[in-house]
């Protein structure tokens, strides 16, 4: 049928007299309904970005002479590096990985080292010429990229490499082996897609500033009502506000002990002084820093100490050992989390022995893997021998650690031979040593 047909003129109606009736009433026009898509609205879009997320890690094998012929298809195996959320390692085999090579050639692998289904990735190897004069040997899956596309992993423990790396024989005679080391740079590319959608209308919300205006309250100690008499330096506060942080303030202010029953708040009565015999004045003032304006003091602060540089005395963790007495949970791992940058072979013992001190538990786990990764090294520290003398539960919970490791095969040709040498007496070089007294 015809669409326009409802238009036409309706056909004449018979004279009124003809039949004796009024003729009847005049159709009224049609007026259709608006259409929908007359209505304005505002167009939209969208895009899908596919992009890879990239990192590197560098892994240097030190002594390689001695980790020819542990075996084919075994493998020396990096540290975990982080990329795009999932955790990686680097895999080199000194005898190569296939048998069929008799070991003529080494072999390097990139392993997905966390838990993951279908991660597609790019992956780049380049074996370091360490002459100087710059002829790396790359192996790049990322200028290929456009000929087979990202290589996807399945699950963990899926691998992207060479069997065929290097042929060993003209290896041991380039510049890529220099004082029997082999370095390798790795770089990873995740493939991570977004959808990237337009809003007609956006407010920028700027960030919280509440810590600021708090730290002004304190500054300009507008309505203080509570003294805190550190080693004789008068600090002057607010009980409200240290009491919301604090669980051991709000007791202290708040509380009576002595009959069990909440204090009254009487704001006519003068400032009341407390005192704290306990503390030095600067690290009750980076606390106060920390409670009103939820950030720790700037690094250059945190690292100060005296002059024997004992991580004892840094500010650092004389702050942790403030925020384990005061219940500041936040504060404590921070403080972990600052003097966990610092973790190295000469100071991982007393790290330790400070973290088990304060019940820092994040930083004594990262001190216990460090030390059992890097044992042979860390037991020649004198940061070790204080742990003999004076905290010999976590030399027990180093070779713990080292065991566990083992059996996870993570410890990076560790034997357990070591934990038995160190539990009897001996060293990582089999020789006996005669116990302290």
């Amino acid at each position: 049928m015809d669409e326009d047909a409802g238009d036409a003129s309706p056909p004449p109606f018979p004279p009124a007299h003809a039949h004796g009736h009024a003729p009847p009433p005049p159709l009224q026009p049609h007026t259709a309904a608006p259409s929908q898509r007359d209505m304005s609205a505002s167009p939209t879009s969208s895009r899908s970005v596919t992009e890879t997320v990239n990192g590197s890690h560098r892994f240097v094998i030190q002594g390689y002479s001695l980790a020819k012929g542990m075996g084919v298809g075994k493998h020396i195996a990096s540290e975990t590096f982080s990329v795009g959320g999932f955790q990686w390692a680097v895999y080199f085999y000194p005898d190569g990985k296939n048998p069929e090579d008799n070991s003529a050639y080494v072999s390097v692998f990139i392993a997905l080292a966390s838990e993951g289904t279908d991660v597609r990735a790019l992956f780049e190897l380049t074996l370091l010429d360490q002459s100087g004069k710059g002829k790396h040997k790359v192996h790049s899956h990322f200028d290929r990229s456009l000929e087979s596309g990202p290589y996807t992993l399945k699950y963990r423990g899926s691998m992207w490499g060479y069997k065929r790396f290097f042929r060993r024989t003209a290896l041991e005679t380039s510049d890529f082996l220099k004082d029997d080391c082999l370095k390798i740079n790795c770089t990873v590319g995740v493939v991570v897609s977004t959808i990237d959608y337009s809003r007609p209308h956006s407010i920028l919300v700027p960030d919280s500033d509440i810590g600021y205006d708090f730290g002004s309250l304190l500054d300009n100690q507008e309505g203080v009502d509570v003294i805190l008499n550190v080693g004789g330096e008068r600090f002057h506060a607010h009980k409200l506000v240290l009491s919301a942080r604090s669980n051991v303030f709000r007791s202290q202010f708040f509380y009576d002990e002595s009959d069990g029953e909440n204090s009254d708040i009487h704001e006519n009565d003068e400032l009341k002084e407390f005192s704290i015999d306990d503390m030095e004045p600067k690290v009750f003032k980076a606390m106060l820093h920390f409670i009103y304006r939820d950030t720790l003091v700037d690094d250059s602060e945190l690292g100060t100490s005296s002059s024997d540089g004992s991580i004892f005395d840094t500010l650092a963790a004389k702050l942790l050992a403030a925020a384990d007495k005061y219940d500041l949970a936040r504060l404590r791992l921070l403080c972990e989390a600052y003097l966990c940058k610092g973790i190295s072979v000469a100071s991982v013992a007393s790290t330790l022995a400070l973290a088990d001190q304060h019940h820092a538990m994040d930083l004594k786990a990262v001190c216990l893997k460090f030390a059992a990764e890097n044992l042979s090294a860390v037991i020649r520290s004198e940061g070790f021998v204080y742990l003999k003398d004076n905290c010999p539960s976590l030399q027990s919970e180093i070779l713990k650690t080292v065991a566990g490791c083992e059996e996870q095969g993570c410890s990076s040709g560790k034997s357990q031979s070591v934990c038995a040498q160190l539990s009897d007496g001996g060293d990582t070089r089999g020789r006996r040593v005669r116990p302290r007294i």
